[in-house]
């Protein structure tokens, strides 16, 4: 396909979006987007280069593989073999194995899988992910894989006429599932090729369906592409759903400008555009890795302008050095192929990952407290499996160990999670079994309206499941109150957590007294836990230091029983004064994380999270503990 300033100018535009995003997002809101517009350019070049050949009858499915390779690996495998390097100076064990795990999943194209299934896009700990940005990559060969696929067996049953015609009505369907998912599973539907095909098939109808224009109209769709796409990076923030129907407006946009073809445009094909869009691959490529060095080494903010002049060095060098080797471009057999030196590099590099993390980011060379600590600062083996992020019927709730007889059930957030898990071995001993209840960041929603909260319905519908089971007479309730009641932050520490209380506060703690008084009234016990202790930073950051610094991993100080006193003051304060049924027990977790002046990261040896508001397993027995204080149960 003939080169195009203006494509080369829209990277241009779309790199300079996400560099701006992700290095401060108050610079750029949507930059997010810059993404959707590179879906689109490749959706365009690549049903162009499948549909010339296939026209010429002479596409060659492992030709296009390679192709696609040479572009891409090259690059690719130089950054995670500089960060495999990187890490094994400077991370720590546990961050080297999770390093090990991404560069095999980047390098292996599936990393929009891994990183759906670990969390958010947008959440804190994607800061800590060195490849995070990698996810499109996985999308974009993913679409490489199976498009040419799906076009060539296409071929030889219908006319390309008729294929060209499936496009459309593919990426109509496509849209819609796109839009459906995003309200259903907004973690799946950012991450996963099944709601990104579209936007990709929908630049390929820019080729597939060119429109005449004059100069005139050719102009005014440009600037008017544009325009959609900027309003795009400028509108558009974290809080907006996506993709959805709202990515229409950059894709469209994206899809103005491949349709008005001005090589002279100087919006788009200016020295500067030009030069950016044809390193914009390793650009992006090298700028994420800057962004997480910042967070990572708690660097000031001067570094976020060092970072974005080292984007664009590194991007050109990568460019100049790598992108441009003249890599073998066809082999006479299909076995030849197998000598394809991208193919090895990923092939070695994917390799080199799964070694260091299956070996755990070779933790076994550590001193041997440090390894305790660590491999013990650690979640439930089942937080994955049963801890849900978006809406699950109750029904599908996890249950532990002996489904026959499930007579307690934990409900609320994540903070119930590994206390869930404790709770159930426990009574695993009196062959009593658990059903386990939890959304990710569920504030307390019970009698609240769907519309109110993203676990809402499940809120609602789980306390009905719970209050209709006659079994389940015993009821665990774990809320990360002051964070969802009055805000404020954990890592402001030392300085004082800025809540405020406010008309949703209340509303908020009315509906957690109506949730304690309807089980009280209906169960023979209810555990209502008051605010588990947090951490200003991760406990693994903390271990870190320790390590670093050749500390004692004995006893690790978190924060001082005054500042956590102080945070949770508004929550203290009512459940101390609350005049709940008597069949309410009220359990206080500082006890267990906290002495008379500190709340402790690690206590007696023992690590008391798995990151900085998460009790670890371990403390979760602790705290399990407390329950059969108060509990008719003796088990032990």
């Amino acid at each position: 396909m003939d080169f195009r300033k203006d494509i080369n100018g829209l990277r241009a535009i779309a790199v300079v979006a996400v560099v701006l995003f992700h290095f401060n997002d108050s610079w750029m809101p949507g930059g997010f987007a810059g993404v959707d517009v590179f879906f689109v350019i490749s959706g365009f070049l690549m049903t162009g280069i499948i549909f010339k050949k296939l026209e010429k009858q002479n596409f060659s499915l492992l030709q296009f593989y390679l192709a696609r390779a040479n572009r891409i690996i090259p690059a690719l495998a130089l950054l995670c073999f500089v960060l495999i390097l990187f890490g094994w100076f400077c991370l720590l064990p546990y961050e080297y194995e999770k390093l090990g795990k991404h560069v095999a999943g980047s390098i292996g194209f599936i990393s929009n899988i891994l990183y759906w299934r670990e969390s958010g896009y947008f959440d804190a700990a994607s800061h800590e992910k060195w490849l995070l940005h990698t996810w499109s990559l996985s999308v974009e060969w993913q679409f490489y894989i199976i498009y040419p696929v799906l076009l060539l067996t296409l071929s030889k049953f219908i006319s390309l006429t008729n294929i060209k015609r499936s496009l459309l009505l593919l990426t109509l369907l496509g849209f819609v599932i796109c839009v459906a998912i995003t309200y259903i599973s907004p973690r799946a539907s950012y991450f996963l090729l099944l709601t990104r095909a579209w936007e990709m098939m929908f630049g390929g109808l820019a080729f597939l369906y060119p429109i005449a224009l004059n100069k005139n109209q050719s102009k005014i769709l440009e600037i008017f592409g544009i325009v959609l796409v900027m309003c795009a990076y400028i509108l558009f923030s974290e809080q907006t759903p996506w993709p959805g129907y709202y990515a229409l407006v950059p894709v469209i946009g994206t899809y103005f400008v491949l349709l008005s073809q001005r090589s002279n445009s100087i919006l788009t094909s200016n020295v500067i555009s030009q030069k950016l869009g044809a390193w914009s691959y390793s650009i992006y490529l090298w700028h994420w890795p800057l962004v997480v060095a910042i967070y990572y080494f708690s660097l000031s903010d001067r570094f976020v302008y060092i970072g974005l002049i080292l984007s664009a060095i590194l991007g050109f060098l990568s460019h100049k050095y790598v992108e441009q080797i003249n890599f073998t471009r066809n082999f006479s057999t299909i076995f030849s192929y197998f000598r394809a030196k991208p193919l090895w590099m990923a092939i070695i590099l994917s390799l080199l990952g799964s070694v260091i993390f299956y070996q755990e980011g070779f933790l076994h060379l550590a001193p041997e407290d440090y390894r305790y600590a660590s491999a013990n600062a650690k979640p439930s083996p089942y937080r994955d499996k049963c801890h849900i992020h978006e809406y699950q019927s109750p029904e599908t709730a996890c249950e532990y160990f002996n489904t026959q007889n499930v007579e307690w059930a934990t409900l609320a957030d994540s903070h119930s999670t590994e206390i869930a898990y404790a709770l159930a071995k426990r009574l695993q001993k009196e062959s009593i079994g658990l059903k386990h209840f939890s959304f990710s960041g569920c504030v307390p929603s019970y009698t609240e309206e769907e519309d109110f909260s993203p676990c809402a319905k499940w809120y609602n519908e789980t306390v009905e499941y719970i209050l209709n089971d006659a079994k389940i007479q015993n009821v665990v309730v774990v809320h990360r109150y002051t964070s969802q009641l009055v805000g404020g932050d954990n890592l402001s520490y030392p300085e004082k957590s800025n809540t405020k209380i406010t008309d949703n506060t209340l509303r908020l703690t009315n509906n957690i007294d109506s949730l304690i008084q309807t089980l009280a009234a209906n169960k023979i016990n209810v555990y209502v836990f008051y605010p588990i202790p947090e951490l200003p930073q991760n406990i693994n950051k903390l271990l870190g230091h320790n390590y670093r610094n050749n500390l004692s991993f004995q006893t690790i100080s978190g924060t001082t029983r005054d500042w956590f006193e102080t945070r949770n003051e508004y929550i203290n304060k009512h459940f101390n004064n609350a005049k709940y049924p008597a069949n309410v027990k009220l359990i206080k977790p500082h006890e267990v994380f906290c002495d008379a002046a500190t709340c402790f990261a690690v206590k007696d040896g023992t690590p008391m999270y798995f990151d900085d508001d998460h009790p670890s397993v371990l403390a979760a027995e602790e705290l399990v503990r407390l329950i059969f204080n108060q509990s008719s149960y003796s088990i032990e």
